[in-house]
């Protein structure tokens, strides 16, 4: 039996990689695929587990020779999904979790259209102003340039399956949960 692909995108800001998190703590056997960016990490972030760090040139020869199942440049820099690894988990029955965002979603639904596609919200734009802020990661027009795009990614949430709002991080991660145990459950 093939795995089965879920597709989590979200604003930045909204809590997908703490949800995210969450869901990998109660169902450990989800394979979570690890972008890669171009990106510099930020404190606390370590090669090979929250992304895999690479050169700019290194992902541009990736696009050339069509490593990426997706692939978009995001804030300035490139994120990417390797096609072999998305492939090889599926074909081996593995369930595999993408945490990506809405450019790379819609381009993985054409390639993998049976995905399960969830939107995380925030519950408002103040709300994610503030997460931004308190975050201590990124200078104010970083900050600017995230709730643009923000906004530009709220538009497609309705072309989403599901979508979750995380008002309540205890309550959004029981809803990503039930979810998951409800779509494993149905038939592709």
């Amino acid at each position: 039996m093939k795995g089965r692909l879920f597709i989590i995108s979200a604003p930045s800001g909204a809590g997908k990689s703490t949800l995210c998190q969450k869901l990998r703590q109660y169902y450990p056997e989800i394979q979570y695929s690890v972008s890669f960016t171009t990106r510099q990490p930020r404190k606390n972030e370590s090669n090979g587990i929250d992304y895999n760090f690479i050169s700019r040139q290194d992902f541009e020869e990736g696009i050339q020779e069509n490593r990426w199942a997706e692939w978009a440049c995001v804030h300035d820099n490139y994120y990417g999904t390797s096609r072999e690894l998305i492939e090889s988990y599926l074909e081996t029955g593995k369930d595999v979790l993408l945490e990506i965002d809405v450019q790379g979603m819609k381009q993985m639904i054409e390639k993998f259209p049976d995905a399960i596609t969830i939107f995380i919200k925030p519950p408002s734009m103040d709300i994610l102003k503030e997460r931004l802020e308190s975050r201590g990661t990124d200078a104010p027009d970083v900050i600017k340039k995230r709730l643009t795009n923000a906004r530009k990614e709220m538009a497609f949430e309705n072309i989403y399956q599901y979508r979750i709002i995380n008002d309540d991080l205890q309550t959004a991660s029981k809803e990503l949960i039930a979810l998951f145990q409800k779509t494993t459950h149905e038939s592709p």
